[in-house]
């Protein structure tokens, strides 16, 4: 696609800074990610419109301020280990990797999974990649100073924040109430080991696909993790 580079620096300028995300090491990262690679070539002409975009197995591409916004909310650092529950499209790891983040993430559905690992090899992101339930988290890894959850959860998981480090923080779309189509993003830091310790802040409204149990059918054993991936503190 020609001039992607220049489409992404208009959809940060004039699309996702606006909006009210500062962080200039996001903003930077944004506009080095071919979008366009992450969805279906046939909407390559939407890649860099702020919106959401399907990308198949009934599952979407976040729109870009979202993934900024989040990221922004999880306040990371260079060599922070950070864990994305369901990749979906690879954008949002693709992301953090740019960032300088160790990280790792689970999808459930083996098509995209294995689709996206081919993509993060091409663009040299050396992200661990597993095929599992992400209501599980993934233990190996932990503990993370962050962790995502790029679908609508009921609940937060107790084995994820197991896994969070202290003083980590955990951004997940909670589902806003019954009935209500949409959810509420919520800051969760961590600040002991205690059960109870922790601190909740909540930020916009949103809107993403559910998180489901289980793995797809069809899955196969996950992929090793690559050892930059899994050597940072």
């Amino acid at each position: 696609m020609q001039n992607w580079q220049e489409k992404a620096a208009i959809l940060v300028d004039e699309y996702v800074a606006p909006q009210g995300v500062h962080d200039k090491r996001i903003l930077d990262a944004i506009k080095k990610i071919p979008r366009h690679l992450f969805i279906p070539e046939d909407l390559w002409p939407y890649s860099y419109d702020d919106e959401p975009l399907p990308i198949g197995e009934k599952q979407t591409i976040s729109q870009p301020f979202i993934v900024a916004k989040m990221t922004e909310l999880l306040a990371l650092e260079p060599g922070d280990k950070v864990l994305e529950i369901g990749t979906g499209s690879g954008y949002q790891s693709a992301l953090l990797a740019e960032m300088g983040m160790a990280v790792t993430t689970i999808e459930r559905i083996e098509a995209l999974a294995l689709k996206v690992r081919i993509l993060f090899e091409q663009l040299n992101y050396p992200i661990c990649s597993i095929i599992a339930d992400g209501r599980n988290g993934y233990e190996p890894n932990a503990p993370y100073r962050g962790i995502i959850v790029t679908a609508a959860a009921p609940v937060i998981e107790p084995c994820w924040l197991e896994q969070l480090d202290v003083g980590g923080r955990i951004v997940v779309p909670l589902e806003a109430g019954e009935g209500l189509a949409c959810q509420h993003l919520l800051v969760r830091q961590k600040t002991s080991t205690n059960p109870e310790g922790y601190i909740d802040s909540w930020d916009d409204y949103c809107r993403f696909v559910p998180l489901l149990s289980g793995t797809a059918a069809g899955t196969k054993e996950a992929l090793p993790c690559p050892r930059s991936s899994i050597s940072r503190t």
